[in-house]
């Protein structure tokens, strides 16, 4: 995955650096989550300073990842985040392909003298970082980090509490294996990571099945009353408004996954979720074979992604 010339650069930059901070985009994911643990756990086992670096908080659903301690929330805790940023003598970016992912933390990193490091899998990589690791084939960064480890270090640093991270990373930014994931390398990574006594049934156990029943009555909600279908375009969506948020005692994380629901229709190829917050719309994009969600995000929602999974925001009122 890493070029010899990058690797002997990279190499030089870890045996130098002491502190390392990992961050990644907001509202972030299980692979996003799941890679910035892993690699802070490897890293420490090599004795840095390694320090996860979240924009705003995290679901739930991931709060019991292995080496979640590592992590601070930077609308919580401003003054620490921006001091480990400060200290830093090597910064990696994960999972983002724009420091604007990074809302006001890009500035921290802009000011940062520390190298940096971007690992990504979404496509057009704005030009940031000291190297960039691109490779928008992959369904997560996950794999990436996996990888990354093998080839940069002699010794095999990966634990079962790494390989927990690597696999909900995986699992979570693949919808359990449902898309972009159709190429053999992707299980090839996932059956070494069995080696590590991972408890795989536990782990989607924890991930899928550990809502609450004001989500769950939630989604009936959207399912009952909220999707509309419209067969001619072989199109779904779902909109939710704030209200009907604080109605169901909305936590974070609750509605991921909704934009996936619609695909249970037979004939769907196309989804989108409209969740309003306070300040703008989020909008989540779905599809099923070429039909490229990531063009209409950029061109209409501020966004990108993925050809199957993009989002971006609207700053237009719900109706």
């Amino acid at each position: 995955m890493v070029g010899e010339t990058a690797k002997e650069q990279i190499r030089s930059w870890l045996e130098t650096s002491e502190r390392v901070v990992i961050m990644t985009h907001t509202n972030p994911d299980g692979d996003a989550i799941g890679s910035c643990l892993a690699l802070a756990l490897a890293l420490k086992k090599k004795g840095m300073d390694a320090q996860v670096l979240i924009p705003d908080g995290l679901p739930d659903f991931l709060r019991w990842l292995p080496g979640i301690e590592l992590s601070t929330t930077f609308v919580y805790k401003k003054e620490k985040a921006a001091g480990l940023v400060d200290k830093a003598d090597l910064i990696f970016c994960l999972d983002f392909n724009d420091p604007e992912r990074l809302n006001d933390l890009k500035q921290h990193l802009f000011r940062s003298d520390a190298k940096k490091i971007l690992i990504d899998h979404h496509e057009d990589p704005v030009s940031f970082a000291d190297i960039t690791l691109s490779e928008p084939r992959r369904g997560s960064v996950g794999e990436m980090i996996f990888l990354f480890l093998r080839d940069m270090f002699d010794e095999d640093l990966i634990d079962k509490d790494i390989a927990t991270n690597l696999y909900v990373a995986i699992m979570t930014d693949t919808g359990n294996f449902s898309y972009a994931s159709s190429y053999p390398e992707i299980f090839h990574i996932v059956g070494e990571l069995m080696n590590y006594d991972l408890e795989k049934d536990a782990i989607f156990s924890r991930v899928y099945d550990s809502f609450t029943v004001d989500r769950m009555r939630l989604l009936g909600y959207c399912i009952q009353q909220k999707m509309v279908v419209l067969p001619k375009y072989a199109t779904a969506y779902i909109s939710i408004t704030d209200e009907e948020l604080q109605r169901f005692n909305h936590r974070k994380g609750d509605t991921e996954g909704f934009v996936n629901v619609p695909f249970s229709v037979k004939g769907i190829k196309f989804s989108a979720l409209f969740v309003e917050k306070k300040d703008r719309i989020k909008v989540s994009f779905r599809s099923r074979g070429n039909f490229p969600t990531n063009r209409i995000a950029s061109e209409h929602y501020r966004g990108g992604g993925h050809i199957n999974a993009s989002g971006g925001d609207s700053f237009l009122p719900m109706e």
